[in-house]
């Protein structure tokens, strides 16, 4: 009896945490095969590539919690980030520039919000529009032209710079995390994003505001896209009007990975976490293996369908 009962659990616990178990699965071989691959620099090396994809991914865990998806993030990021290298090239303060960049980034997710939850567009439709509206607005700004400057220390420090051994792009990246992680999990506030997100018109007879929470979502969504773009901008000493574009399809690649543990089909913010380390590690460990760059794409490709399969199995969900 004790034996069946410690079977089911140990299946129970399969089920539910199975990718995490294939995180954990991916760490040892990656490690065996590779000696560096458990090396603190590479450990952090893979932290920091993940950080500005985990930024977008989290703002993507809340657009999914209430039911919405965001195409637009990728383009995004791209444009606020030469939007914030313009400004400061044209000797705007660094502080002005990422506060007027992050304005924008608000307003730009203001718009895809009255688009889905005013005018009744569908999400994937209406960011499928503000995507291309975005990139053009990006190589329109740039004439599709990189800017290079040498951005004052204390903006380059955003990308470049280090507290202790930890890169700053990841102390960003653990905050936007922790943040995501209380407003879903924690708070009233994400109660009711996930009440919107399971059942629209249950939540607006429950007397619940949807139309707010629906746009705050696409929102935050864009905000957090908003920071990856200026934390990028930083990081490269570049503004790069096509760049950015990768974070679209890992960020939903993260965040439906994610929907196949902790929380079987519900957006969670531990599983999206989850999701673009596993990514980030798939990434780094093709790398020290020597595996073409374009094989990786086929792999990423692979992951992503083979997620959303996951997550619909899980929880017939509505993409």
């Amino acid at each position: 009896m004790i034996k069946s009962h410690r079977i089911k659990v140990f299946w129970y616990a399969l089920e539910k945490y199975y990718t995490f178990f294939v995180l954990l699965i991916l760490i040892l071989i990656f490690s065996i095969i590779s000696p560096m691959f458990l090396t603190i620099r590479n450990i952090i090396n893979v932290l920091r590539q993940i950080s500005m994809l985990t930024m977008v991914a989290a703002g993507l865990t809340i657009c999914r919690a209430a039911g919405e998806m965001d195409l637009s993030v990728g383009a995004l990021a791209g444009f606020t980030g030469v939007v914030v290298a313009k400004l400061i090239v044209a000797g705007v303060n660094p502080l002005i520039s990422v506060l007027l960049t992050l304005l924008l980034g608000i307003t730009f997710g203001f718009l895809n919000g009255i688009l889905v939850a005013i005018l009744g567009v569908p999400s994937l439709i209406a960011t499928l529009g503000t995507l291309s509206i975005a990139r053009g607005a990006a190589l329109t700004t740039t004439n599709g032209k990189a800017i290079y400057s040498d951005f004052p220390s204390g903006f380059a420090f955003i990308g470049e710079g280090y507290l202790g051994i930890i890169p700053f792009p990841v102390v960003i990246m653990t905050i936007v995390v922790v943040i995501t992680y209380l407003l879903l999990e924690r708070s009233k506030l994400g109660r009711h994003l996930y009440a919107v997100g399971e059942n629209m018109m249950a939540a607006r007879l429950a007397g619940l505001p949807v139309t707010f929470y629906r746009i705050l979502a696409m929102v935050l969504s864009s905000f957090m896209a908003s920071i990856a773009g200026i934390v990028l901008v930083a990081r490269l000493g570049s503004g790069q009007p096509t760049a950015g574009g990768e974070y679209l399809m890992e960020g939903l690649g993260a965040v439906f990975i994610g929907m196949t543990t902790f929380k079987p089909g519900q957006a969670n913010t531990m599983g999206t976490l989850t999701g673009a380390l596993l990514i980030g590690i798939i990434a780094n460990g093709l790398l020290l293996l020597g595996i073409s760059t374009y094989i990786q794409e086929i792999i990423k490709g692979a992951i992503m369908i083979a997620a959303v399969i996951a997550a619909v199995y899980k929880e017939e969900i509505n993409i």
